[in-house]
């Protein structure tokens, strides 16, 4: 494969670094969408399977199951991996599944050894400071690679992405003239996108357009799995939720069997973390306080089982349990997930992206552009912005 420049450059630092006998525990590759990060990585890792006579062991790993797959899928095609590498969520490579005598998983625990040579984290910028710090307690290097111009991790103030030690910023060959990353390219570099037609399934739509609302309403009318829908403010994802519902044929405001939610808080124990999606297989009433739930993780073989609270759907924020600190104890937090902020989002990919955008008003500059890059980058194959 031909390298761009700032691959090429990129491609010697780490096969140096993981060389060099007395290399530190990881190295970081930032890239910009379009910049062709999967492409280099796919050569690093067949470059390492000749320096190594083929006996390197790697597990690639990402933070959810549908980036896992993405990131198969694209090595696959790059023909770069091995039968002895592995393929999986962060999650299910450095943690086991307590399973009690029904075989339903109660919680986790970390492993006590990783059976490879080489991590590589792709999604990178997903990651807490927990997870990463179990992920460095095994020893192995690990490269980790992630989008550094991606909003930082939901909660907290580590991000592991903020300074990468190796940039990627030139757009692949491969990816030019595609009409998501151009639109990508604006939102980061102006923090605005011009309302256009980019190309029939990637269009920015303004309210002097007679079709505005007749398209964002079609748009929600025909919400599917393959879709995204994002925006800035819980007011609007909790309308938006509804409004969904309805033409879905939910008549109730409680979640039902066949509902999409989202996970709004971390749980390790359970393997559940903040933006996770997923569709209820088994809902119970226990109290007016609490669900008995299955819930099936997108990209998860396990199925979740647990109690999640009931006040928390349809609220516009997540519930407040300072007041009430057993409580928060008791069950898990869960929503309706047809609508995301782009904040809960970050971890997630779609064939169809409809975004709303919605700019706070103490967000600077730099923020909006980081919100409004990601979002965007949340799109597959169709974009539809809705904005002024």
């Amino acid at each position: 494969m031909e390298l761009s420049k700032d691959q090429k450059i990129a491609f010697d630092k780490i096969i140096k670094w993981y060389s060099s006998t007395t290399k530190s525990p990881y190295i970081t590759l930032g890239g910009y969408a379009g910049t062709g990060k999967t492409t280099l990585i796919s050569v690093i890792k067949r470059e390492l399977n000749v320096l190594s006579k083929g006996n390197l062991k790697v597990a690639f790993c990402s933070y959810t199951g549908r980036a896992a797959q993405n990131l198969k899928n694209k090595l696959d095609a790059n023909k770069s991996i091995e039968s002895k590498d592995t393929i999986s969520t962060i999650h299910g490579l450095i943690y086991k599944p307590i399973e009690n005598d029904k075989g339903i998983i109660t919680g986790w625990f970390k492993k006590d050894e990783m059976d490879a040579e080489l991590v590589i984290v792709d999604e990178a910028s997903m990651i807490d400071e927990i997870i990463w710090n179990d992920l460095l307690s095994f020893g192995v290097p690990i490269i980790a690679v992630g989008d550094h111009g991606q909003l930082p991790p939901i909660k907290g103030s580590f991000n592991l992405m903020e300074k990468p030690h190796l940039k990627l910023e030139e757009i692949h060959r491969q990816a030019r003239g595609n009409p998501i990353i151009d639109v990508s390219i604006y939102a980061r570099k102006t923090g605005k996108v011009p309302a256009k037609e980019y190309s029939n399934k990637v269009i920015k739509y303004t309210p002097d357009d007679f079709s505005f609302g007749e398209m964002s309403k079609e748009l929600l009318e025909n919400y599917d799995t393959d879709t995204l829908i994002l925006c800035g403010y819980n007011t609007t994802r909790t309308k938006i939720n509804q409004f969904v519902r309805n033409a879905l044929g939910f008549e109730v405001p409680e979640p039902r069997e066949g509902d999409r939610v989202i996970c709004l808080r971390n749980n390790h124990k359970k393997g559940i973390y903040n933006g996770m999606l997923g569709t209820i297989l088994d809902i119970q009433v226990l109290n007016e306080a609490w669900y008995e739930v299955e819930i099936s993780m997108d990209g998860s073989k396990s199925i979740y089982s647990g109690k999640i609270y009931a006040p928390q759907f349809g609220a516009t924020g997540p519930i407040n349990f300072t007041k009430d600190r057993l409580k928060a104890k008791d069950g898990d937090l869960f929503d309706f997930g047809y609508a995301l902020t782009v904040h809960k989002a970050q971890g997630s990919q779609a064939k169809r992206v409809v975004l709303f955008e919605e700019r706070f008003a103490k967000m600077d500059d730099a923020q909006w552009k980081s919100w409004l890059y990601t979002g965007i980058t949340r799109a597959e194959e169709e974009l539809y912005i809705f904005g002024t």
